[in-house]
C-alpha cells in the first residue's frame, strides 16, 4: 500500500557555479511538494540534517584541502542552486515524483530557512521553486497586445515569450478578446490578472467567467473554473475513478487495502453567507462610466442576479438554492443587490485612432467572476489520504463520508458526500511513510450535481 516509507532515488544539490555537487539523500529528513490552483508555481520544502563531513572543503583558489565540512558553508548554500529530485513510487497510486530526468524540470533554491548549526551537525530547510518562478522575477512584459486577440492567445504568448518555457499542460480557449499593455509588470502578475477577465468559449449566458492560472507537475494551466468543475473525475492507473471513503475502520488495527481510504478529514468551512453578501456574490449593481459618451450605465441594466445565470452553470453538487430575504418576501438573496461595483469603461485605450467599441465588456465577466470564484468555496474540507502522486491541483475526485446515525453506520451522507475539486495538495515523503494532504472545495451541497463529467 502507498503509505510505506519513501525512497529517494536522486537528490542532488548543485552549487551556483555548477562546479560542485552534493548528494543529500542520506541527510534528508522529509520532503513536501505543493500545488495550488491559485499559485502560479509549484513549491517544494526539503528538511535536511547532516554532519560536518558531507562535502570536501576548498581553499580560496578552489583547490581541495582534503578536509570535509558541512553543506551550508561548504557548497556553499546562498540561494539559486539547482536541485534534481526523484522519488521512487511504491504502488500504482503512487508513481512518485520526477524532477531529475530533464534539466528543464530541475528545481531551484529560493531560500534557506530554519538554519541550526551545532558543533557536529546542522539542520536547515531548502525552499524550492520551479525555474519559471526565478525567470518571472527577472522579466517584465512591456509589449502591447491588440484588442482583437483573445485572452487565451495572450496567455500562451506570455508563457512562451517571457517565461521562456514550453511546459504548458492546458490552456482553455476564451471567447472574449482583450487588448492591453503589459506596463512592465511581471509575467505571473499579468497572467493572474488576465485570469479574472477570461470567459471560456463554452460559456452559456456568460455564467462561467473566471479562470485560474497555476502550475502542476505537468506544466502550466490556464483553466476556466467551470471547465474544471465539468471535467470527469480523475481516474486511477487501472482506469477507475478515485473514490475515497472514510470509515471508523480506518482507526482500527485491521489489515486492509487502504489506498483509497480517507485517513482523516476536517470540515473547514460550510458556507459564509455574510461574507458572500458583502462581496456581491449573489447579486450586485454595476455602475460603469463611458468616457467617450460621458454616460453612465442605465439604472435598469446594471443589476446582476445569480438566478439569471444558474441554468448556464455546472455544479459539483445539487443546484444552488438561496433563501428569501425575509419570511414575508418572495425575493431571494439572488435577486437583491448587496454590493455596488463602479468602473470606467475601457474605450480604445490601445488602438490607433478613435474607437467607439469597448475593450472587453465588463458586463460579460466582472460580476460573474466574483460569483464564480467565491461560490467555489461554499464547502471546504482538509483531507489526508495515502500517497497518491497521480493527483493534481484542479482534479475532481469523489469522496464518501458516513452518515452520523445510530441506525445504520454503513450508509453515506448524501449531503456531504459527492464530487470535490482539489484546490491545493501536498505530497509528503519521509523515512516513515508517504501521505497526500488536500484542501477540497465545492460550490454546492449534495451527492449528485450537474457536473457534466459525472456518470
Amino acid at each position: 500500500m502507498s503509505t510505506k516509507k519513501s525512497i529517494y532515488e536522486e537528490l542532488i544539490l548543485e552549487s551556483n557555479d555548477q562546479k560542485r555537487t552534493v548528494d543529500i539523500r542520506t541527510g534528508t529528513v522529509s520532503i513536501d511538494y505543493y500545488e495550488d490552483i491559485f499559485s502560479p508555481t509549484i513549491t517544494v520544502k526539503i528538511q535536511v540534517g547532516n554532519t560536518g563531513d558531507s562535502i570536501q572543503a576548498q581553499d580560496n583558489e578552489g583547490n581541495a584541502t582534503g578536509k570535509f565540512q558541512s553543506i551550508y558553508n561548504g557548497l556553499p548554500l546562498r540561494g539559486g542552486e539547482r536541485v534534481s529530485l526523484k522519488i521512487a513510487g511504491n504502488s500504482g497510486t503512487n508513481p512518485g515524483l520526477d524532477f531529475a530526468t530533464d534539466e528543464k524540470d530541475y528545481l531551484y533554491v529560493s531560500s534557506i530557512t530554519n538554519v541550526i548549526s551545532e558543533s557536529q551537525r546542522e539542520f536547515f530547510e531548502l525552499n524550492l521553486v520551479s525555474r519559471e518562478a526565478i525567470t518571472n522575477e527577472t522579466t517584465r512584459v512591456p509589449k502591447r497586445f491588440p484588442p482583437g486577440q483573445s485572452i487565451s492567445d495572450s496567455v500562451e504568448s506570455i508563457i512562451k515569450e517571457y517565461l521562456k518555457t514550453d511546459k504548458i499542460d492546458k490552456i482553455d480557449k476564451t471567447q472574449n478578446k482583450y487588448g492591453f499593455i503589459g506596463n512592465l509588470r511581471k509575467p505571473f502578475t499579468v497572467l493572474v490578472w488576465l485570469a479574472s477577465k477570461g470567459v471560456p468559449d463554452i460559456s452559456k449566458k456568460d455564467a462561467t467567467a473566471g479562470c485560474v492560472f497555476y502550475q502542476t507537475q505537468d506544466g502550466f494551466n490556464f483553466r476556466s473554473i467551470d471547465n474544471l468543475i465539468s471535467q470527469p473525475p480523475r481516474k486511477s492507473f487501472n482506469d477507475k475513478e478515485f473514490v475515497y471513503t472514510y470509515s471508523d475502520v480506518n482507526q482500527s488495527g485491521t489489515v486492509r487495502d487502504n489506498d483509497f481510504n480517507i485517513l482523516q478529514y476536517t470540515t473547514n468551512r460550510n458556507q459564509n453567507l455574510i461574507e458572500k453578501l458583502r462581496l456581491g456574490v449573489y447579486s450586485s449593481y454595476r455602475m460603469f462610466y463611458n468616457p467617450l459618451t460621458f454616460e453612465f450605465t442605465p439604472p435598469d441594466e446594471g443589476t446582476f442576479r445569480l438566478n439569471d445565470y444558474v441554468s448556464g452553470m455546472s455544479n459539483l453538487g445539487q443546484e444552488l438554492q438561496l433563501p428569501k430575504i425575509s419570511s414575508s418576501s418572495n425575493v431571494s438573496l439572488g435577486d437583491s443587490p448587496s454590493r455596488i461595483l463602479t468602473q470606467v469603461l475601457d474605450i480604445g485605450t490601445v488602438e490607433v485612432g478613435v474607437s467607439t467599441e469597448g475593450n472587453s465588456d465588463p458586463f460579460k465577466y466582472q460580476s460573474q467572476a466574483i460569483m464564480r470564484y467565491n461560490i467555489l468555496f461554499t464547502q471546504t474540507l482538509s483531507m489526508t489520504v495515502p500517497s497518491n502522486t497521480n493527483l493534481r491541483a484542479g482534479d475532481i475526485i469523489t469522496c464518501k463520508f458516513p452518515k452520523i446515525s445510530r441506525e445504520d453506520g454503513a450508509t453515506y451522507d448524501d449531503e456531504q458526500s459527492g464530487l470535490y475539486m482539489i484546490k491545493e495538495l501536498c505530497h509528503h515523503f519521509d523515512t516513515e511513510g508517504s501521505y497526500t494532504s488536500m484542501t477540497l472545495v465545492r460550490d454546492t451541497f449534495g451527492n449528485y450535481g450537474t457536473n457534466t463529467g459525472q456518470s
